[in-house]
């Protein structure tokens, strides 16, 4: 059994007005070991999220009051707990604005429980390999190890602190964007494909067709500097993927 399905202390937040459907994920998911607590209201929806700080939301794109989109863009500054958003459309434009608002993930319903909790694991799993990864750093490193901050000139990035900064000043990222650039960076002078930037960030494989990552690397050049149109820190490897200059 994984360290997931062990720990039960992992607290969820389901923002999603049907009831019916919010009371069998509920179910679900603390049958398997999570403790869940539900908010049909999206206008109640902001204050609890930044109130209660539950370790991961849940949060339905529809809903009455206040939609998803915005209750996401409000409560990002507040709160850097993965977001998974849900939409009962399969259109991109609602996938890429829901990244766009600072979601970690997205999934299009109706939603299979298995797949949910699946997804949920995932993004909790980060958190714990962050963590651990941390406790590591903390009790010392040595030669060979990942080191805990990046410099590159006026770009610092720095993964004990999950921050970065440009020209000493620092800048806002999402929790789902800072992981993307620790990645990129850390793999200064690689390029890294899709399908690896996928599957190290999501723990899913990837089905060639989800555009978040391409989301996420245009949402972070301009917050460190690059020029989106004629990017020099992270370049597009035609084909390939993506590659972080260590000397732009």
């Amino acid at each position: 059994m994984d360290v997931i399905e062990q720990n039960e202390s992992w607290r969820i937040l389901i923002v999603e007005d049907d009831e019916r459907l919010a009371d069998l994920t509920k179910e679900y998911l603390e049958s398997n070991g999570l403790v869940v607590s539900v908010e049909g209201n999206g206008a109640l929806a902001v204050d609890r999220i930044k109130n209660e700080k539950p370790d991961l939301v849940v949060l339905d794109l529809m809903l009455p009051g206040e939609d998803g989109l915005s209750i996401c863009r409000k409560v990002r500054p507040y709160y850097n707990g993965p977001i998974l958003m849900l939409t009962a459309r399969t259109d991109d434009l609602d996938q890429v604005l829901g990244l766009e608002m600072g979601a970690d993930d997205y999934m299009s319903k109706p939603v299979r429980p298995r797949v949910l909790l699946a997804r949920i694991r995932a993004l909790l799993r980060r958190i714990t390999d962050q963590s651990s990864s941390d406790e590591t750093n903390d009790a010392g490193s040595s030669d060979g190890e990942e080191p805990v901050r990046l410099v590159f000139n006026n770009l610092v990035v720095d993964r004990s602190m999950r921050e970065a900064w440009l020209n000493d000043e620092s800048i806002e990222l999402t929790s789902a964007e800072f992981d993307l650039l620790w990645l990129l960076s850390s793999s200064a002078g690689t390029v890294l494909s899709r399908e690896e930037i996928f599957t190290a960030l999501r723990g899913i494989e990837y089905d060639g067709q989800d555009r978040s990552i391409d989301v996420r690397v245009s949402r972070i050049r301009p917050k460190i500097g690059d020029d989106p149109v004629h990017p020099k820190r992270i370049k597009t490897v035609r084909s390939k993927g993506y590659l972080f200059v260590k000397e732009a």
